[in-house]
């Protein structure tokens, strides 16, 4: 019977946006399951240590997302220093709160760039290695965001929308192959990004902080509660293991009821 926490022994895993937040706490479970992990994302010096440490020494590439040069050398020093990627997960991610009519275009390229163009650059450099060993793992972290919608997030609600599709499409074309494609749509998680986007939706609502977070992010999930790092985490993990071999094209919600209704 497979176990719901698998063992990861021997597997190589890649994930981005992982010096914090989610990414972070998803490099921790696939290091303590006993992958080899190497971090993508952005911090200074202290930091990007911290999260090395925190996910069992992990190596690191700083690549900036939005540029496929530097995704490409990051899949290379994959392949180099980790001897490929088994599990890659996509979790880069920045947003931006403004009015449609006000949305800087610079801004909507760069979250398009970040939240969805990123995920096809590394899963196109991934994918021939996966298929070689007749093994892969593909998690793509979406968003609530991915089914549903909210005002002010045009670029963001689209670029979530996007990677729920190009999820779809991958899991069709890699399922003989051993390999998986799945997103993870949290709701709100307590995390930097979503700290950083209070004080963009005070302004763009006319609302205190308090008010951001009672009436706009946790108005939107029944439970009243913030989805945590370590919850989405454990789905994660077990997305990689034996006993998700036949999860595939899924769009797995965590959003304490948020799309339900």
């Amino acid at each position: 019977m497979a176990s719901p926490n698998p063992s990861l022994t021997g597997k190589r895993a890649l994930v981005t946006g992982a010096t914090s937040g989610i990414g972070l706490a998803i490099a921790q479970a696939l290091a303590e399951a006993g992958a080899r992990v190497m971090l993508g994302g952005f911090g200074d010096a202290d930091q990007i240590a911290a999260a090395q440490a925190a996910a069992g020494g992990a190596l690191h590439h700083g690549a900036d997302m939005s540029k496929p040069a530097e995704i490409a050398d990051m899949m290379a020093a994959a392949q180099d220093q980790l001897g490929g990627v088994d599990i890659l997960v996509n979790n880069a991610g920045i947003q931006f709160v403004s009015p449609v009519e006000e949305f800087p275009p610079e801004k909507w390229d760069a979250i398009l760039a970040i939240n969805l163009s990123s995920a096809f650059h590394t899963t196109r450099l991934a994918v021939p290695g996966m298929k070689a060993a007749g093994w892969g793992r593909i998690i793509n972290t979406a968003s609530a965001h991915s089914l549903v919608a909210s005002p002010f997030k045009a670029a963001y609600v689209a670029a979530k929308h996007g990677i729920a599709g190009f999820t779809k499409t991958i899991a069709l074309e890699l399922a003989e192959h051993g390999i998986t494609a799945n997103c993870i749509s949290p709701g709100y998680v307590w995390t930097p990004l979503v700290e950083r986007q209070i004080p963009d939706t005070m302004a763009a609502r006319s609302l205190t902080r308090e008010q951001v977070i009672e009436d706009v992010l946790l108005k939107a999930q029944p439970t009243k509660e913030f989805v945590t790092v370590e919850q989405v985490a454990a789905l994660a993990l077990f997305l990689c293991g034996d006993a998700a071999s036949q999860i595939t094209g899924a769009n797995m919600t965590m959003d304490g009821g948020w799309t339900a209704a």
